[in-house]
């Protein structure tokens, strides 16, 4: 797929793994909406330097645990730019606890923001490049969906659903040549472990990333921008963790 003039969504497109692909789908001539919880001073940041690209950016404030929500950032973008042909959704969040200690309503949101909101954003995302016999949808699963932890039950349970989402997706629309991807990260430098003690830091580097080093937002996003360029993958999912997943001892 050619980039130049497309239209990208990208939800949790204000920080993190979101913003740099945002970036770097609009370095490569994409029309951006990126979406996030709050237009704060970050979220206004990533759009200003979307447009200091030369591309356009729609900032959508908005809850993808709510299914209305999900539907009306769609609509919104096709409102802008008459059309959508790239959904990469990135929005999502730790979700700590065991099966015990978890709530139901903890686990019922978990589902809505990282599944739920799947189904909701595809369903008015994917009538739009069925048109066009052309698209490109990107997952953000973790390696946390693939490999079992102690902890975070919600957590793994969601992204474990999303490669088996992406293939389903894939199969179901590779008539119209609308192509369906995950990306399962490791250990990123983001927000979401910047929370973690020096000690556990330390720990992961030494002892369970055999690159002794963790990813950066940026790379992740150079994955991203791959399945979405490249028009003969679909209904894959590609682990992005320093070699974290394949360590035994």
């Amino acid at each position: 797929m050619e980039l130049e003039r497309k239209v990208a969504l990208v939800t949790g497109g204000t920080r993190g793994i979101g913003a740099a692909t945002a970036c770097l789908l609009a370095a490569r001539g994409a029309e951006l909406a990126i979406v996030g919880r709050f237009a704060d001073e970050e979220a206004r940041a990533t759009q200003a330097k979307i447009e200091e690209r030369g591309r356009s950016c729609l900032l959508i404030t908005a809850d993808m645990g709510k299914p209305e929500d999900c539907q009306r950032v769609v609509r919104e973008t096709i409102n802008c730019y008459g059309t959508v042909d790239i959904l990469v959704h990135c929005a999502g969040g730790l979700v700590p606890g065991g099966l015990l200690q978890v709530e139901p309503e903890v686990w019922h949101h978990a589902f809505n923001v990282h599944v739920h909101a799947v189904y909701y954003l595809c369903r008015e995302a994917i009538p739009e490049m069925i048109k066009k016999r052309e698209g490109a949808v990107v997952l953000i699963s973790s390696v946390a969906g693939i490999r079992g932890l102690p902890i975070n039950l919600p957590y793994q349970v969601v992204k474990g659903a999303l490669p088996q989402f992406a293939r389903a997706l894939a199969r179901e629309f590779a008539d119209y040549n609308i192509r369906v991807n995950c990306v399962a990260p490791g250990i990123i430098r983001t927000r979401f472990h910047a929370g973690m003690s020096p000690e556990q830091y330390r720990h992961n580097i030494e002892n369970r990333i055999p690159l002794h080093r963790e990813g950066t937002p940026e790379q992740v996003a150079e994955l991203i921008l791959q399945l979405i360029t490249n028009d003969y993958i679909t209904g894959e999912t590609f682990v992005i963790d320093g070699g974290l997943t394949m360590r035994i001892a």
